[in-house]
């Protein structure tokens, strides 16, 4: 504690209770754990459609891939700090504020699906044609092979993309933080830069690097795993 004083004096006095840096860690806890559940959710749906409605795909269909397709493109080309004010309205509309780690979730969920949903098909697709062919050759449905040849033999793919999301949602989380989403971003630049504290910002930047070390090596170590 000695040393944490000498080099960091004014993170000791907010390291727990409101605002604090242990509240902080909790909400960038908490906006990636739920963005990271509800995007990921929505992105596999996604990316699964994209994947089966495309040219040569098992339920081609043009006219669903080209609106998803686009939509997914728009969504993703919207910078995100400016995705935060345009939903701000929305946001307000669903949990009934514009600020906090809840609120930051919608343009958080709606930042990361799209970019999540083309992940997903960019790893199914390296799924080996030969195996799907011989899937339909054994009668399988569509649905079947989603589930028993895709998403089984794609796995690993899936998450090495999972891997580069979550820790791109860490970011984002940072980003929310900035304009009053809270968390870590919150922190480095509610506390630590408009108070001129750069041992602030520095404490939340070496916490989010932690995460994100986390989550590479976990990644990285299920990945090898999986791979096949």
């Amino acid at each position: 504690m000695n040393l944490i004083e000498k080099f960091f004096p004014n993170v000791v006095p907010i390291w727990s209770g409101d605002g604090g840096v242990t509240e902080a860690i909790g909400q960038t806890l908490y906006m990636t754990w739920w963005t990271t559940v509800i995007a990921f959710t929505l992105g596999i749906i996604i990316g699964i459609v994209l994947v089966l409605t495309d040219a040569h795909g098992l339920t081609e269909n043009h006219p669903v891939y080209w609106v998803v397709d686009k939509l997914v493109n728009i969504f993703r080309a919207i910078p995100f700090i400016i995705l935060l004010a345009v939903l701000n309205p929305v946001t307000r509309a669903i949990v009934g504020t514009g600020i906090g780690p809840r609120a930051a979730l919608v343009p958080l969920v709606l930042g990361t699906t799209p970019f999540f949903a083309r992940q997903v098909q960019n790893a199914l697709l390296t799924v080996d044609p030969g195996v799907i062919e011989a899937a339909e050759a054994m009668g399988l449905s569509p649905l079947q092979i989603v589930f028993r040849v895709y998403l089984r033999e794609g796995l690993g793919e899936l998450v090495r993309v999972g891997v580069l999301t979550i820790i791109s949602i860490i970011g984002l989380t940072a980003m929310a933080g900035a304009v009053g989403g809270g968390g870590l971003g919150n922190l480095a630049i509610a506390v630590g830069y408009q108070r001129f504290e750069n041992d602030v910002i520095w404490v939340a930047m070496i916490f989010i690097l932690i995460l994100v070390f986390i989550v590479q090596f976990v990644g990285d170590w299920l990945a090898r795993r999986l791979q096949h």
